[in-house]
């Protein structure tokens, strides 16, 4: 059996305050000296090797729904494929495509692209030196989830502080209070949705995704509930930080990339995996051993709370060459930024449907676009994995008003 560790100086823990900014450095050699191990900080065990965090998603032996119920707090999370193991779990998946899967986009997708192109013309109408998330990034995942769940423009600001208040149910680690703010918000959230649903049944609106989902026999309401819960407090806010995060590494590129940005749609969706691949939002996945299991490098034992560390896994030198630098048209790339095996996120083909859009368009439309002088930092969070802040200087706007996109 693995042992537990200790990280050597000078570096630090990074689930420690001091550590979370820039996780890195430890990851790095947590995956040379102990890929597989117990760790005494958290109390769980790691796993940071790319093979052994594949290894692991895709094992039935590891539950999600145990790995739910084992965290930090007390609170349950409502019923939904994120808490439940197969077969519940693929019972609920399945209903659940008609949210976030192919037919339920395909619906919506010309109305995403006009979503995006208003977004970047608010920015446009800002002036100033917008911030990557807070103008760009929040009011885009709004508008997302809007078009998906047929809200009218006059309650994207209601849904916005719902989602944003409930989003602290990502930190499996939140501080009491702030846990229990989180707590009374997803109550929140999910009577607000809950009322929304029966409005758009009421008026015989079958047209959104989330009526088609109401309207499925298959789930009991509170089943159908914890769906779009889920949809929101694992999409809305991750969405949001997905873009400063990607602008992050992606303004210091040449004019090169730009342009092949915002005039090829496959390089587009490529490089958009990329930085998914670099900064997730979401850098881990919890699960527990329902036996003893040996993973390419250590075993863990029956009953292990396990964290599969997927921030270090997208950064493996033995998977991806140069991993801590942007590679825009990196192929293959089997980062594991939405996870694997059956819970594998329902909401990739939406992000990277969404994601790309926004970079076209938004090159597009500011090809002097640039990001702060200053060295830009992360918030000392564990999840998401956000910045504290990242201003836009927009530059002129070439093309105000774009018609066609991938």
């Amino acid at each position: 059996m693995t042992t537990a560790v200790d990280l050597p100086e000078p570096l630090v823990h990074p689930f420690a305050p001091a550590g979370r900014r820039d996780p890195y450095p430890a990851y790095r050699w947590l995956q040379t000296h102990a890929p597989v191990h117990h760790d005494r900080f958290s109390g769980m065990w790691l796993v940071t090797g790319h093979a052994a965090c594949a290894a692991l998603l895709r094992d039935a032996r590891f539950s999600a729904a145990l790995g739910q119920r084992e965290r930090a707090r007390d609170d349950r999370l409502p019923v939904s494929m994120l808490t439940t193991d197969p077969p519940d779990h693929h019972r609920l998946r399945a209903p659940g495509g008609l949210l976030l899967g192919p037919a339920a986009l395909r619906s919506v997708a010309g109305g995403l692209r006009q979503d995006v192109d208003t977004v970047l013309s608010g920015l446009a109408a800002r002036g100033g030196e917008p911030d990557a998330i807070e103008d760009l990034g929040t009011p885009l995942a709004t508008a997302v989830f809007g078009r998906l769940f047929g809200l009218p423009p006059g309650e994207h600001a209601v849904f916005t502080d719902l989602a944003r208040a409930a989003s602290v149910n990502l930190d499996p680690m939140a501080p009491p209070a702030q846990a229990a703010r989180g707590r009374l918000a997803a109550s929140a959230l999910t009577h607000y949705l809950d009322a929304h649903a029966r409005a758009l049944a009421e008026r015989g609106d079958r047209t959104s995704p989330l009526a088609a989902l109401a309207a499925d026999g298959r789930l009991e309401r509170h089943e159908m509930l914890g769906i779009l819960s889920l949809a929101v407090i694992g999409g809305w806010q991750p969405l949001a930080e997905t873009v400063g995060n990607g602008l992050l590494w992606l303004l210091p590129e040449g004019r090169a990339v730009r342009r092949r940005i915002a005039g090829d749609p496959e390089f587009a969706r490529t490089c958009a995996d990329e930085l998914l691949r670099l900064e997730a939002p979401i850098p881990f996945a919890a699960r527990v051993a329902t036996e003893s299991v040996e993973l390419p490098g250590g075993r863990v034992p029956a009953g292990a709370r396990v964290l599969a560390v997927i921030a270090a896994a997208n950064r493996d030198p033995a998977v991806f060459e140069d991993p801590d630098r942007l590679v825009p048209d990196r192929t293959p790339n089997p980062h594991l930024a939405f996870g694997a095996g059956p819970h594998f996120c329902l909401a990739a083909a939406l992000v990277r449907q969404v994601l790309p859009a926004l970079l076209a368009r938004l090159l597009t439309r500011f090809p002097d676009l640039r990001g702060p002088d200053l060295p830009p930092s992360f918030e000392p969070t564990l999840v998401p994995r956000r910045l504290t802040a990242f201003p836009l200087r927009l530059g002129p706007s070439d093309a105000p008003e774009p018609t066609e996109g991938p």
